[in-house]
């Protein structure tokens, strides 16, 4: 979509929609030391005490917060064998049963050479969907919001056929089987998002109309140096919510050198990054909304 198009689409939306809602902030310093506190768990891969340790983590910040949170549990079946994995869900309900879906995942690749802690890859997007979920808390939403830590995003071995994305294929296979899946307007997926030196490329997979949406408001705020006008194509959660014919849009730096690397630690991301992101889509949501409401 060129620029002039998306002008004229944010022009269409009901202008009610986009200052409606309340100002609502997300903190790139409490997302950063949930990061630090995930990463001190050590490595997290799926099924391990680390990983379910997480869980606890999360929930535990969720319910303090005063949000709803349950886990979504399913066992695997991986080249390792059967893995005892688990989503963990949180809800804040809107005006309506609709809902827009923030996600990450929260586990850590497995490897045997080294102990790899994903302060990035795992740590920065568990870290940014539980800020967020703080920062939605208190909005006036008019569609539910899902908040969406899913596991098993990792390969057990190497990314190929179904050896990975197991918590979003799960997810989608068990919304589909609940009638609950078109109810699902839109996906934001967030996934290594908290680099010192961040450029997200749009992602070619990605639904045009919620991607364009996206990199206006990183305009809007002056945040071009980090969403980047170039496209990269990028496999990874949100293709198991495209396929089942979901919006979704995929924010993802994998232009990353620690990347799956023991030098994948805290002093590689910062709290900036995490903020820049987090002031995009708080800009984004209201667009987002407007444009989903328009096409009732």
């Amino acid at each position: 979509m060129t620029p002039t198009r998306l002008a004229l689409l944010l022009l269409a939306l009901p202008a009610a929609a986009l200052c409606a809602q309340p100002a609502s902030r997300f903190d790139g310093a409490r997302a950063f030391e949930d990061l630090r506190k995930l990463v001190l768990i050590g490595p997290r891969p799926s099924g391990s005490p680390q990983a379910a340790q997480t869980r606890k983590y999360l929930e535990d910040q969720l319910r303090a917060a005063g949000i709803a949170v349950r886990e979504q549990p399913f066992d695997a079946v991986t080249p390792a064998g059967t893995i005892p994995m688990a989503n963990v869900i949180a809800t804040i309900p809107g005006e309506r049963a609709d809902r827009i879906a923030i996600a990450g995942h929260y586990d850590t690749k497995r490897f045997a050479a080294f102990d790899f802690v994903g302060a990035n890859d795992g740590g920065s997007s568990a870290a940014f969907v539980l800020e967020m979920a703080r920062a939605l808390k208190g909005r006036k939403n008019p569609f539910t919001v899902e908040l969406l830590f899913l596991d098993g995003e990792e390969a057990v071995g190497e990314w190929t056929g179904t050896d990975h994305t197991y918590g979003s294929r799960h997810y989608v296979q068990a919304a589909r089987a609940d009638g609950t899946l078109a109810g699902l307007k839109a996906l934001i997926l967030v996934d290594m998002i908290g680099d010192r030196d961040l450029g997200l490329h749009r992602e070619g997979n990605s639904t045009s109309w919620l991607t364009d949406l996206v990199w206006a408001s990183a305009r809007h705020l002056g945040h071009q140096r980090h969403f980047l006008d170039s496209t990269t194509f990028i496999e990874d959660d949100h293709m198991e919510f495209l396929q089942a014919g979901v919006p979704s849009v995929d924010l993802i730096d994998l232009e990353y050198p620690p990347w799956h690397t023991s030098a994948d630690t805290v002093d590689k991301v910062s709290a900036d990054s995490l903020q820049v992101v987090g002031d995009v889509l708080l800009d984004a949501l209201p667009h987002i909304e407007a444009y989903l409401e328009g096409q009732k």
